[in-house]
């Protein structure tokens, strides 16, 4: 098993079994406790900051939400007028987005159980994948964006775990001291590994990798890029 393989199905189990009630209650606006106040106000802001780089129009353009999760990036590029297929790993968590979406809206997001990479999903003016490679090696994070950007048109819009002090420490600790029940490892890099990774991939030379912006709120510290032709 490839080791892109080998840590999706360590996330499906943790998404789908182990913490799926509670993403369901991070994303919900439920009471939750101060870190994870945190954790949700950084991802609020950097589903923004992401939803900032595509038009506020998008009557006729099909967006791929890869790695949805609840749902919330899929609702609001409907609500902008896409057609938006949303995919992710957990069935339960789908489950949730589906419940999410308004009646006006179920017609225009198509959700999917499964790879984000799948062929079958088709062609897309747009990606966006919010905090769906951060547990992912430089090389692995390279071949997903070379898989997706060859079938987007326009714009791919990802984040990464930033190769921060305080990440890279979180990251050794876990490796020194593992826990079967700790979620599946978030794993830092710096914006010129991610480069370099890009431009080893023919599929990517179309494109123009850019850094979008850097959120820091609490226990949520997450980096925002683009691939744009």
């Amino acid at each position: 098993m490839s080791h892109y393989a080998a840590t999706r199905a360590r996330l499906e189990t943790y998404f789908d079994r182990t913490a799926s009630d509670t993403w369901a209650r991070l994303t919900s606006d439920a009471p939750v406790s101060r870190i994870r106040q945190t954790v949700r106000e950084g991802r609020d802001r950097m589903r923004a900051a992401m939803l900032e780089r595509l038009p506020a129009d998008l009557t006729g353009r099909r967006v791929l939400d890869a790695g949805c999760g609840a749902g919330q990036m899929a609702i609001e590029l409907a609500q902008r007028g896409a057609e938006v297929v949303a995919t992710d790993i957990s069935p339960s968590l789908l489950d949730v987005a589906r419940r999410r979406t308004p009646p006006e809206l179920a017609g225009r997001i198509e959700f999917v159980a499964g790879d984000m990479l799948d062929p079958y999903l088709g062609r897309f003016d747009h990606v966006m994948a919010m905090d769906s490679l951060i547990h992912y090696r430089a090389e692995d994070i390279g071949a997903a964006l070379a898989a997706l950007a060859a079938r987007t048109e326009r714009s791919l819009v990802f984040t990464i775990a930033p190769s921060t002090a305080f990440l890279r420490t979180f990251w050794l600790m876990g490796q020194v001291f593992p826990r079967s029940d700790r979620s599946p490892a978030i794993i830092p890099h710096s914006d010129a590994a991610i480069r370099r990774e890009a431009a080893k991939r023919p599929s990517l030379s179309p494109f123009r990798l850019s850094r979008v912006e850097r959120v820091s709120r609490g226990f949520y510290i997450s980096q925002a890029m683009e691939l744009s032709r």
